[in-house]
């Protein structure tokens, strides 16, 4: 029996994937041994928990994947894969965030997670009936959404914020 050849992925290939992966699997962890040395305050975690080292886990790749996804020819089996990659990602970013609040509960962040939750599967509903126009929009406003949240998490008080600037 012929064994096949694995074809690359795109421009990329499938071991420049792989570097990108463990590249943002090292900044996570980078990430969190910083968290152990930050200053405690009252409220604050010390340490980084497990639902936000998987928050942080899924969405750092999924910034420059989603850009990569919107910005490249579309249709074919790459985005295709690359689009099911990103989606997993931000479906499982959204559900980490409930775990991640400050002190009191929700906030007006999490809303971006609901609309997430509601978001992929009506985007992927869209495209398996054939309407690509509502599936580009929807997929373009959730990393849309993806950026706005990662800028209000830098808002003053808010975790980002206290340990990038004191």
């Amino acid at each position: 029996m012929a064994t096949r050849a694995v074809r690359p992925v795109g421009p990329f290939g499938w071991r420049n994937i792989l570097v990108v992966g463990a590249a943002t699997t090292l900044l996570t962890f980078t990430l969190m041994a910083l968290s152990f040395g930050i200053t405690p305050q009252p409220g604050r975690p010390t340490a980084i928990s497990p639902a936000l080292l998987i928050h942080i886990g899924t969405v750092l790749p999924a910034l420059p994947l989603g850009a990569y996804v919107l910005l490249r020819p579309k249709g074919g089996p790459l985005h295709r894969m690359l689009g099911r990659i990103w989606a997993g990602l931000m479906v499982t970013t959204a559900i980490s965030s409930f775990w991640l609040h400050d002190g009191g509960g929700l906030s007006f962040i999490h809303i971006f997670s609901v609309a997430t939750l509601i978001s992929i599967p009506l985007a992927i509903f869209w495209i398996r009936r054939g309407d690509v126009e509502r599936h580009r929009r929807t997929m373009t406003n959730v990393y849309i959404g993806l950026v706005v949240a990662g800028f209000f998490s830098f808002a003053p008080g808010r975790l980002l914020e206290t340990w990038l600037f004191g």
